[in-house]
């Protein structure tokens, strides 16, 4: 019975995928389409109003009427959507909103789901991303054996309690069509409950005596601790010999270089693909369309119209921006999207850098707000991420989790430089090696950073500062960002995140 259902399943995702290839070949019509409807759709709501969406013609009006979004700008909206204003940001009443957590600060941001954006966005970027993943690999089994999502939990708002916020994938859980339900591991009982803790102990119970697993989602860093700790229950040596018929893994919201080499230990196969995905708060963006090319597909059918801010404009008040068709190969962009949610010109906060046009790919390069440009040498988290990945194969080395932060008027002669906390799975042989090779590795990713290295003229040599493991899982806990979607900044333009974690790591 159930591999009739995944024959059935995989026609219809070969209908879905001949949408996307059209819009691979040729996406301006699907974006100019979105514009106008979204537009419309928004025109009697009160920020459509304010804004005249009813005399915005095109993209210059659009951009002068409506200025550019942060969450601090649209907040006063939000917060009174969440107590039951209807038709503020996007028509109707919203109930559901999808709880941001917050990398770069300790304020949570509250992202607007409507049923269009539910639907049209979050569930059918996921059909997208299956159908991709299925035109890359036909014998996958995603819909005849069972699939595991490691998600979060949700909950009510006191004051009006019609509303709830949580992790967008436990949204998506609660909300999951019923044909993915009947492939769904653990029961969702077990997956929503709000305790981390106590969560991931029970999942790892019940899929350890599953062997027929052959998918599974969600961040690195939670899902290797879910494994390990199905490992230790288990006894096994691997997870290919607790889940047997294992396919794929779709994963997305950090970098995942310095976790490649654990999944590889963790699941010894050639034929194991990993799937890319950008499933964001603010909405499903983009998935990886060739699994053999380590760039992402941007989702031009999908609810959402795209702007890009060029890097030398992310600091003004009234950016310039380019829209998807006039992006550059190889520049930094910071993603400005207009979406079936309610936000307007709204910055999610993700840079990325396109790869190729034919079709519009792209990869995450880092968060406008998480980047070291203390001295001229605009360092970015995809830069540092790559860095670490080549130095740890060269010298057999396990990354867990890495921060890193300016040192200004460091050594003798008052240069700066930059610090790294790094915890390590397995250490190298050789620590100043591995800082040496560091060093070196982020030097020729980063023409930048290699100019300002010339010689020491400018920068000392990066300093890397090892931690006992389990430090950063500490600090995550001490900042009240423990679990699920939780992620480490990876680099910050102050010094805040480093001191922390360095005084953590003295107190053990």
């Amino acid at each position: 019975m159930k591999w009739m259902v995944n024959e059935a399943v995989k026609r219809y995702l070969k209908y879905r995928m001949k949408r996307i290839e059209r819009y691979m070949k040729d996406p301006e019509p699907f974006q100019d389409r979105w514009f106008r409807q979204l537009l419309e759709t928004a025109r009697t709501t009160e920020f459509g109003r304010a804004h005249d969406f009813g005399g915005i013609r095109n993209h210059e009006d659009f951009a002068r009427k409506v200025p550019v979004h942060d969450y601090d700008r649209i907040k006063p909206y939000i917060n009174r959507m969440m107590h039951g204003e209807r038709d503020v940001l996007w028509p109707g009443e919203i109930n559901w909103y999808s709880k941001s957590s917050g990398t770069t600060s300790d304020k949570s941001k509250y992202i607007p789901v409507p049923p269009t954006n539910l639907f049209g966005n979050h569930i059918a970027g996921s059909w997208d991303s299956m159908a991709l993943l299925y035109a890359n690999k036909p014998d996958m089994e995603v819909f005849r054996r069972r699939n595991l999502v490691l998600s979060g939990s949700f909950e009510k708002l006191k004051e009006y309690p019609r509303t709830r916020f949580g992790d967008v994938s436990a949204i998506l859980t609660y909300h999951m069509p019923a044909i993915g339900r009947m492939f769904y591991t653990p029961d969702f009982k077990t997956v929503l409950q709000p305790s981390f803790e106590a969560k991931i102990d029970q999942v790892a119970e019940i899929t350890s005596r599953q062997d027929d697993i052959v998918m599974f989602g969600g961040v690195p860093t939670w899902i290797i601790v879910l494994f390990r700790l199905i490992l230790e229950k288990t006894g096994k040596q691997n997870m290919l010999e607790v889940w047997p018929h294992l396919q794929a893994y779709m994963h997305g919201g950090v970098g995942f270089e310095p976790y490649r080499q654990t999944f590889r230990e963790l699941i010894p196969s050639d034929d194991f693909v990993y799937q890319e995905i950008y499933n964001a708060s603010e909405g499903y963006f983009g998935a990886q369309c060739d699994l053999k090319i380590n760039d992402m597909l941007l989702l031009a059918d999908n609810g959402v119209f795209y702007e890009f801010i060029p890097m030398e404009e992310w600091d003004k008040e009234h950016p310039r921006t380019v829209l998807l068709t006039d992006v550059e190969i190889g520049k930094d962009y910071a993603v400005l999207i207009s979406s079936n949610n309610g936000l307007w010109r709204y910055q999610p906060g993700d840079t990325v850098v396109f790869t190729r046009k034919n079709p519009y790919c792209f990869h995450i390069s880092g968060r406008t707000k998480q980047f070291i440009n203390a001295f001229g040498e605009e360092v970015m988290v995809g830069d540092t991420d790559k860095a670490l990945a080549e130095t740890c194969l060269k010298m057999n080395a396990v990354v867990v989790e890495y921060t890193a932060a300016p040192v200004y008027f460091a050594g003798e002669k008052g240069k700066g430089g930059h610090e790294w906390i790094v915890e390590f799975e397995k250490e190298p042989a050789d620590m100043a090696q591995f800082n040496k090779l560091l060093d070196e590795a982020l030097q020729r990713i980063n023409s930048d950073y290699e100019a300002k290295r010339f010689k020491g003229m400018a920068l000392e040599c990066l300093l890397l500062k090892a931690v006992p493991k389990g430090t950063f899982m500490r600090w995550m806990r001490a900042r009240g960002k423990f679990g699920n979607q939780n992620k480490v900044p990876r680099l910050a333009n102050h010094r805040q995140f480093v001191e922390e974690v360095l005084q953590l790591a003295k107190e053990v």
